[in-house]
């Protein structure tokens, strides 16, 4: 076993052989190790490792899971993912072997979370517990899809939490009117949220929107990307969903106020950004606008909720609504069922209506 002991400094080295993914020979070491068996332990789970032996600790497998994943996901997707982990997770099962984790294991986290309060006393919401128990999971899950682990504790502990958020908020029609006339004084903010309400926009696609992205002939804007704010930089990324990849047709107004409001801007080449701002100066107006209109303070991308429940009230359809948003129309449904028009009672008439004509071609036979 190359463990040796470093007489010089009273401590213990390692030395490991290994083949990588391309089968070529490797050679990796560590010093330092205050006992030989600290140097062994730290031997085996680097041969766990690179043999992808789950008897490996979890925190050695989130290691693989990042390397596998990081590079499939958006940027900021994963640095959310990796801070939850960092969080959240590890301190829990770092050192807790992958092929012995159990479902208990699993329940013991979950109560944890759940009775986790603030400095306030606040819980955890259920939709955060829920994003919890996911990412979770989602590792279990890469380990039995790609590693041979046998099952997935936390999909047999079952999830904790729950999907639906805080109530939606959504400003109708005139409430926006008076929020906008409050902005106007500021034209890159006024544009801004007109794009974001009557479009129904993300935040990330509003900021990342160029002048080469309208097309004034045919009153369109091309939705291809997103913008991110991550470690002090601008990002560029795919939109959220391939969904989201989308052509939106613009009303008569608001071409006319896009096209107006590009040709002010100095010097603006066809790929900058139009609205080079950021998410909390947007967030910043939201609360100036919202106080200043006297209306209740709505979160940014409740404007997308709102676009929506306007496009429901005007009789537009969940398919039609998903693909002027980028959504599955499934999504709406489930999302907006509530806004929907109660087709319950015409259903129910109807069907009575069927079975008294039965009963009544009975009569007529008899």
């Amino acid at each position: 076993m190359p463990v040796y002991k470093d007489e010089k400094t009273n401590t213990w080295r390692v030395i490991y052989r290994y083949k990588n993914a391309l089968g070529q020979r490797k050679q990796g070491q560590k010093r330092g190790f205050e006992t030989r068996r600290e140097a062994v332990a730290w031997e085996h789970e680097q041969m766990s490792k690179h043999e992808i032996k789950l008897d490996m600790t979890f925190e050695s497998f989130f290691e693989i899971y990042a390397n596998d994943m990081k590079n499939r996901v958006r940027e900021n997707t994963w640095k959310t993912k990796e801070s939850i982990y960092e969080k959240k997770i590890l301190p829990f099962f770092k050192d807790k072997r992958m092929n012995e984790i159990q479902v208990k294991d699993i329940i013991a986290w979950q109560n944890a979370m759940m009775d986790f309060t603030d400095e306030k006393g606040r819980h955890y919401s259920p939709v955060y517990l829920k994003t919890l128990h996911n990412q979770l999971s989602a590792v279990f899950n890469h380990a039995v899809k790609y590693y041979e682990l046998p099952s997935n504790p936390a999909a047999k502990a079952g999830a904790m939490g729950k999907r639906k958020g805080k109530e939606m908020l959504f400003w109708t029609q005139d409430e926006y009117k008076l929020f906008a006339e409050q902005i106007m004084d500021k034209p890159m903010s006024y544009y801004a949220f007109e794009m974001l309400y009557w479009c129904g926009l993300r935040e990330g696609e509003l900021l990342a929107l160029t002048q080469a992205d309208f097309d004034f002939t045919k009153k369109t804007v091309s939705i291809n990307k997103s913008y991110q704010r991550i470690n002090g930089r601008d990002v560029i990324t795919d939109p959220k969903t391939p969904k989201s990849n989308r052509i939106i047709k613009l009303p008569d107004f608001l071409a006319e106020e896009m096209q107006d409001y590009i040709s002010h801007i100095y010097g603006v080449q066809p790929y900058d950004r139009l609205v080079p701002i950021t998410k909390s100066y947007l967030h910043n107006e939201m609360t100036r606008g919202s106080a200043a209109a006297n209306v209740k303070r709505i979160r940014i991308h409740d404007l997308r909720h709102s676009h929506i429940s306007l496009l429901i009230d005007m009789g537009y359809s969940a398919v039609a609504i998903g693909e002027r948003v980028g959504h599955e129309s499934a999504e709406i449904t489930y999302q907006y069922a509530h806004l929907f028009p109660s087709v319950q009672s015409e259903m129910a008439n109807d069907l009575n209506n069927i079975k008294m004509g039965d009963d009544e071609d009975v009569s007529e036979e008899s």
